[in-house]
């Protein structure tokens, strides 16, 4: 039951993971009616969020980092997230999502998941 427990936390460390993404390049797209910045914001916020996690948070991260510089690079990345919701109207979306990162920290804490 554990193992499915953690298989579940671990399937929903990388949905949230895609809500950034989603939460970024929503925010990007409806920040400005000026379509040129929607593009630049939209396309680009996500791929500036992808090559900081690809660089220091994935499982195959060319500077991979632990310990308390992994929190803080969870946190800011996530919460970059959540902001991006929040920024683009999606308030309930945002503490959802913060809700669920919170969760999915603690659980992966305590089951010693990365």
């Amino acid at each position: 039951m554990l193992t499915v427990m953690k298989g579940a936390n671990a399937g929903l460390m990388f949905l949230l993971e895609l809500g950034v993404y989603l939460a970024v390049g929503y925010w990007g797209f409806t920040f400005s009616p000026n379509w040129g910045l929607k593009l630049l914001l939209g396309i680009g916020g996500p791929l500036l969020f992808a090559v900081v996690w690809g660089v220091f948070g994935a499982p195959k991260a060319s500077i991979p980092v632990h310990g308390l510089g992994r929190a803080a690079l969870e946190v800011l990345w996530f919460g970059g997230g959540v902001a991006a919701a929040a920024g683009a109207g999606l308030v309930t979306t945002s503490v959802v999502f913060a809700a669920l990162f919170v969760v999915n920290a603690a659980l992966r804490l305590l089951w010693h998941q990365v």
